[in-house]
C-alpha cells in the first residue's frame, strides 16, 4: 500500500511545475488582455507534458491500491474516476490550443494523454464539435450539447420521473448503452485512426500489470463506462441555463453572462472540493471560460473576478427551487422552454 500512496503522491507533485509556472504572479482580477499576455509569455510544451503524466502516474497508483481490499478498490474507483475527468478537462484547454505553446504539442497531448487512452472522439472531431458548433451557439438550437440533453429525456414537459432518470443519465440502462456504443465506434479502426484500439488495450494491459483483474475492473472499466460519464454529465449540467436563457447581445461577456451560471459563488468548501474532482481545471468557472475561450484555467478565477456576474449564481446543484436542477426542471416545465433539434 505504501507504494501505491507513494505513486499517489508522486502524481500530485508532477503536477505542481505546471502550476507554479503559470500561477506565479498571477493578479488577483484583471482583463482577459492582461491575462492573456502574461500566459503567452508563459507558454511552454514540457510543464504540461510533465502535468499530463502526473495525471498518470496517480492512475497507477490507484490501479496498485485497487488490489488492497474492498476499501482499496472502492477508492480506486472514484480516484480512477476523478483523474479521467482531468484528463477530459486537461485536454479539452488543448482542444482551444492553450494547453501547450505550439498546436503540435496541444494535439499531441491531447491525443496521447487523453483521447486515444480513453477512447474518446479524434481530437479534430472534438475541437469541430467543441469549439466550432457549441462556443457560438451554446444553448441554441443548433448547440450539440443541447441535442445530448434532449436524448437523454430533458425535453419541455418532462415527467418528474423522467427528469430524475436523465440527471442520472450515464448511470441508466440506456445511459451505458450510448456510452459502450460511442466507445466502440470510436475505437473501430479507420482510415488515418488506428491508435486508439490498441491505446485502450496499453491501458488495460498496464492496469492488469499494476493490480490483476481488480485494478482492471476496479481502475478502468467501472470508472471509464459508469462513474466518468457521470461526472462528465454532471459537469454539462452546470455549464449553462440550458433551457431558459437570456439571449443577450453586447460584448462576449454580457452575452455569456446570460446563458451561464456560476455554481457555489459563496460557498469557498464546497466549491473547492468541486474543482479538485468533477469541476477541475477551470471547469467550475465556465462563464468566464465562455467569455473568453482562448484563456487557460489558471487564470480564469482572474477574469472571473474582472467581469460582472452571471445571471444565474445557483447556491446549489440539486436541492432548492434556487439550485441548478431546480431550475433546470422549472424551465422544462414551462410552456415558453427553449425547444431543442435532435
Amino acid at each position: 500500500m505504501l507504494l501505491a500512496l507513494s505513486l499517489i503522491a508522486a502524481g500530485i507533485l508532477l503536477r505542481q511545475p505546471d502550476r507554479l509556472r503559470f500561477g506565479r504572479g498571477r493578479p488577483h482580477a484583471a482583463d482577459a488582455a492582461q491575462l492573456i499576455a502574461l500566459q503567452r509569455a508563459r507558454a511552454n510544451n514540457w510543464t504540461p507534458t510533465v502535468l499530463v503524466v502526473g495525471q498518470w502516474v496517480q492512475i497507477a497508483g490507484y490501479w496498485m491500491l485497487a488490489e488492497h481490499g474492498l476499501l482499496g478498490a472502492v477508492v480506486a474507483m472514484a480516484g480512477v474516476a476523478v483523474q479521467l475527468r482531468h484528463l477530459q478537462e486537461i485536454s479539452h484547454h488543448a482542444v482551444h490550443g492553450v494547453l501547450a505553446r505550439t498546436r503540435r504539442a496541444n494535439d499531441v497531448l491531447a491525443a496521447l494523454g487523453a483521447h486515444y487512452p480513453l477512447g474518446l472522439a479524434p481530437v479534430a472531431v472534438r475541437r469541430r464539435r467543441h469549439v466550432r458548433d457549441h462556443h457560438p451557439a451554446a444553448t441554441l438550437s443548433s448547440d450539440p450539447n443541447l441535442a445530448e440533453l434532449s436524448q437523454a429525456g430533458m425535453r419541455p414537459g418532462v415527467e418528474r420521473y423522467r427528469f430524475a432518470a436523465a440527471l442520472l443519465f450515464p448511470a441508466t440502462a440506456r445511459g451505458i448503452a450510448v456510452t459502450a456504443s460511442t466507445l466502440a465506434a470510436n475505437l473501430r479502426p479507420q482510415p488515418g485512426r488506428y491508435a486508439a484500439g490498441p491505446a485502450v488495450a496499453l491501458v488495460l494491459a498496464a492496469a492488469y500489470a499494476t493490480g490483476g483483474w481488480t485494478a482492471v475492473l476496479a481502475g478502468v472499466l467501472v470508472p471509464r463506462l459508469l462513474l466518468y460519464p457521470l461526472l462528465a454529465w454532471a459537469s454539462l449540467l452546470v455549464e449553462h441555463t440550458w433551457f431558459d436563457a437570456d439571449h443577450r447581445t453586447g460584448t462576449p461577456a454580457e452575452i455569456e453572462a446570460g446563458r451561464c451560471l456560476r455554481l457555489y459563488p459563496h460557498n469557498r468548501a464546497l466549491a473547492m472540493l468541486a474543482a479538485a474532482t468533477w469541476l477541475p481545471y477551470g471547469d467550475l468557472h465556465h462563464y468566464a471560460h465562455s467569455a473568453h475561450p482562448g484563456l487557460r484555467w489558471n487564470y480564469l478565477p482572474a477574469l472571473e473576478r474582472h467581469l460582472p456576474p452571471p445571471h444565474f449564481t445557483p447556491q446549489g446543484l440539486l436541492i432548492g427551487p434556487d439550485s441548478v436542477t431546480g431550475r433546470h426542471r422549472a424551465a422544462l416545465e414551462s410552456a415558453t422552454a427553449l425547444p431543442v433539434t435532435t
